[in-house]
């Protein structure tokens, strides 16, 4: 009975991590604006619903030589980033990581993006305690006129190696 017992308890770890697999994180709106000859950075930005409580904890891309999690915050009227380890997203809530004070750093761009192109992004989720999840999107890179950046956007860019 014991052995049954554990039998069903690895059957329902599995299928839980089948189901993570089968459209239970959703990316939505993911974007990136165009560069001009030379930057070496960009951001990114995406809706990510998951339908479980979990923490984005990675990004990878072939177009840079490094991605980053990002914060921005204003303390004592300035504009502050930095990069954080992870990036909460409560169980059905919708997290935009623009508006959220969060964003995605390409760092060491290999290439300059164009508009119409789209940059292959593969996050790394951490859903419970179960292995970390990898999920492939891709960000629309949009025309340098069609974005209006955000506060202090373009410094960020230039004051990123700190």
């Amino acid at each position: 009975m014991k052995k049954l017992s554990q039998l069903s308890a690895l059957l329902s770890a599995l299928l839980f991590s089948v189901c993570i697999y089968a459209g239970d994180i959703e990316v939505a709106g993911a974007w990136s604006r165009a560069t001009t000859p030379g930057q070496d950075a960009a951001m990114a930005d995406m809706t990510i619903t998951s339908k479980y409580a979990a923490k984005l904890v990675g990004v990878a891309t072939p177009v840079a030589q490094t991605a980053e999690l990002h914060s921005m915050t204003t303390e004592n009227g300035m504009m502050k980033m930095r990069q954080v380890k992870e990036i909460e997203l409560p169980a059905g809530k919708a997290v935009n990581l623009g508006s959220a004070g969060y964003h995605l750093m390409l760092i060491g761009l290999k290439t300059q993006l164009n508009a119409g192109d789209n940059v292959s992004l593969t996050l790394t989720l951490q859903v419970g305690k179960g292995k970390p999840v990898k999920l492939k999107t891709s960000a629309e890179v949009k025309p340098l006129t069609e974005v209006k950046a955000e506060p202090m956007q373009d410094e960020h860019m230039h004051m990123h190696h700190h």
